[in-house]
């Protein structure tokens, strides 16, 4: 019923022990034993090809010292499981279908282009933080770009100038409270107005003054618009 290691049996050839090849082996299924592993072992590279009937080659997936490489026109692996894509690459596109896609490197997620997605999220308990180290940040959408903080503060902070700026529409700041820090303060003059004595009541109330380059400063208030007597601060701004 065989030669050595090799049997012949109702289902087919079985070898028993590490079997070698010297010339090609035609086969049309290869099993293990139900409790041990199939292993195909070279002292170089392993190479599984698949050709179509004219004998071209449409397939090939080689596992070398080095690295595992395969080429074919479609690569995908799927859940073991409902059979799930969970990665497939073609030449046109690469789709990670996981329910999370984790990126463990301490350097992140590197892209050398644009980057398309419907929702960016930070882990539970982990700020979001989006930089630009040594260029732009640029967020783009034909139907608006949302920036959502459901339970916690928002803030844009930048190096020198911060643009809010609308083409066609207007720029709306809805808050209970809206404060802007550091406006620089106008000297208040007047013809009429004397130096300050000890017994003068302190400036509480102010009127938010703009110059013609929009920059904003601060001018003691009074009966009327004190902007323009107070509007030297605009010379140097």
């Amino acid at each position: 019923d065989g030669m050595g290691n090799l049997r012949v049996t109702k289902k087919g050839v079985r070898l028993e022990g590490i079997s070698e090849f010297l010339l090609p082996l035609y086969v049309k299924e290869i099993h293990s034993r139900k409790d041990s592993p199939l292993v195909l072992q070279s002292d170089r590279n392993v190479t599984v090809n698949a050709r179509n009937q004219l004998g071209q080659l449409t397939g090939q997936l080689t596992v070398g010292a080095d690295a595992v490489e395969a080429q074919c026109k479609r690569f995908e692996v799927r859940a073991s499981e409902g059979g799930k894509v969970l990665f497939s690459a073609a030449e046109d596109e690469i789709v990670i279908g996981a329910d999370r896609l984790k990126v463990t490197g301490t350097e992140g997620a590197v892209f050398g282009h644009s980057v398309e997605t419907p929702h960016i999220r930070a882990e539970p308990s982990q700020d979001l933080k989006l930089e630009s180290p040594t260029r732009s940040l640029v967020m783009e959408a034909p139907r608006g770009v949302q920036v959502s903080a459901a339970a916690g503060d928002l803030k844009a902070t930048c190096r020198k100038e911060l643009h809010l700026q609308s083409t066609e529409g207007e720029i709306f700041l809805n808050a209970d409270t809206i404060r802007l820090g550091n406006l620089p303060v106008g000297s208040f003059s007047s013809s009429s107005s004397s130096s300050p004595s000890s017994s003068a009541p302190r400036q509480t109330i102010y009127e938010l003054c703009a110059c013609p380059n929009g920059k904003l400063y601060l001018s003691p208030a009074g009966a009327g618009s004190t902007c323009q007597s107070s509007s030297n601060i605009c010379l140097w701004s």
